[in-house]
């Protein structure tokens, strides 16, 4: 049977056929795989604003995706409220009520992300993302509004800092978290 031209033939072509059917698999999950990399860097540009090819590569790379932006722009909070290490209820709450002014609304993607921020230090990584969306907004910002966001931000950093410091808890900013603040104002300072 094994000498039949025509078995042979036939499991050859099988083969063969079963070859091109994982190689059509491969290009298509590839071809997939690129155009779900183009969409969401489209989809990502138009939510944080930003046109830089370089800068939106990077937030990728970092694992930024255009339903958790709302959320990236909270992070200069979560890294000042961690900055010594631990965070205290105060300071939780200080960075919940300001992520709520901006628009982070319990029940939201974005809120639950943000308080698994505050349950568990988030990485470093996260602030890096942060960094780089703040060069890429500064690339298409005019100076006025650039310096209304970092005046902003810095003032909200400031009061989740005052939140739990100081005599009787008011006042006092510790030097971690002045540090962290300093950190945040030279990312404005490199874009």
């Amino acid at each position: 049977m094994a000498d039949n031209p025509q078995i042979l033939g036939d499991r050859g072509k099988s083969l063969e056929d079963e070859f091109f059917r994982k190689e059509n698999a491969r290009a298509i999950e590839r071809l997939r795989e690129l155009k779900e990399r183009t969409t969401s860097r489209e989809t990502l540009a138009k939510a944080i604003g930003i046109t830089n090819e370089k800068i939106i590569d990077r937030l990728i790379e970092l694992g930024i995706r255009p339903e958790i932006v709302s959320a990236l722009a909270i992070v200069p909070l979560v890294a000042v409220a961690w900055a010594d290490g631990s965070l205290d209820t105060k300071e939780r709450q200080a960075v919940l009520e300001r992520a709520e002014k901006s628009g982070i609304a319990s029940g939201t993607a974005d809120h639950d992300l943000l308080r698994s921020w505050l349950e568990k230090k988030p990485e470093s990584r996260l602030l890096a993302a942060w960094t780089e969306m703040v060069r890429g907004l500064s690339e298409r910002m005019p100076p006025q509004e650039l310096a209304a966001l970092k005046a902003g931000l810095m003032e909200r950093a400031k009061g989740v800092a005052r939140a739990s410091g100081g005599f009787l808890g008011v006042g006092a900013v510790s030097a971690a978290e002045q540090d962290a603040i300093d950190r945040l104002e030279t990312a404005f300072r490199s874009a």
